[in-house]
């Protein structure tokens, strides 16, 4: 297709990522039961890795698109900004869920849970160690990647790089220290809801801080090969917004589960 037209649309191009991102998907969920039935995971690394190489092919393009083919024109950059917009509100939600669950059980304890918060037997986390220690390596990382932000406004693509490196290497040290802070539980996801709570909204609050981790590198790695202008970097834009949403889930996840639920 044309680049040229007498609107400012990007209209895309047909394009195989749909249909192979929908097969991908349908791999996985029926690996995932096979795994959790027959305990052969084979089926759900086939589908996670044509789940990936969609996910690159596809994202690939849209670079190209951006960045190379200039079709990401000022009404179609608002309609992505939009578009991110709506896409973290959809991710409250699904950590609202979360919340409700845990504040459900939490005020009003069941018989069968002792009637107590935490449960009988239950032995929580120290507020004041591990997870003290990931708030502050959060909080510093909401720091350095608005610090890469305000830098790339500025055209100092040096301290973009430093910026960049630095909440990568934050966001790395939190995964390590939340995989150790697992291994040394001395509950699990079994025991009550209490368990079951605490690792599902970690546990998925630090999926999301992989995915931030990733989607931040792939930033750097753009960064360094000069897609990024001081008006034109809604991809890196968007990485910081997700980055700061996984920030504040964090502060609330320390707030009620790790220090009040406790």
């Amino acid at each position: 297709m044309s680049t040229h037209s007498n609107h400012p649309y990007h209209l895309v191009n047909p394009s195989p990522w749909p249909l192979t991102g929908a097969i991908g998907a349908l791999v996985t969920a029926a690996g995932l039961v096979k795994w959790f039935h027959q305990f052969n995971p084979s089926l759900l690394f086939l589908g996670l890795l044509i789940t990936s190489l969609t996910m690159f092919q596809w994202w690939r393009d849209v670079t190209r698109e951006g960045t190379y083919q200039g079709l990401h024109t000022l009404p179609v950059n608002y309609g992505l900004r939009w578009g991110m917009i709506l896409f973290i509100v959809s991710e409250v939600f699904f950590f609202i869920s979360f919340f409700w669950a845990f504040f459900h059980s939490s005020l009003s304890p069941a018989i069968e849970l002792g009637a107590m918060w935490p449960p009988s037997g239950i032995q929580p986390f120290n507020p004041l160690q591990i997870p003290l220690l990931n708030t502050a390596i959060l909080l510093a990382s909401g720091v350095t990647v608005t610090w890469a932000h305000h830098s790339l406004m500025e055209g100092n693509y040096s301290q973009v790089t430093q910026g960049l490196f630095f909440t990568i290497i934050l966001g790395i040290y939190f995964s390590i220290l939340q995989a150790y802070e697992y291994i040394e539980a001395p509950f699990t996801i079994a025991d009550a809801i209490y368990g079951s709570t605490f690792f599902m909204a970690t546990g998925f609050h630090g999926l999301h801080v992989i995915i931030g981790t990733t989607f931040l590198t792939i930033c750097l790695m753009r960064h360094l090969m000069n897609h990024f202008s001081p008006n034109h970097h809604f991809g890196f834009e968007a990485a910081a917004w997700y980055w700061h949403f996984v920030d504040v889930v964090w502060l609330f996840l320390y707030i009620s589960i790790y220090w009040w639920g406790s």
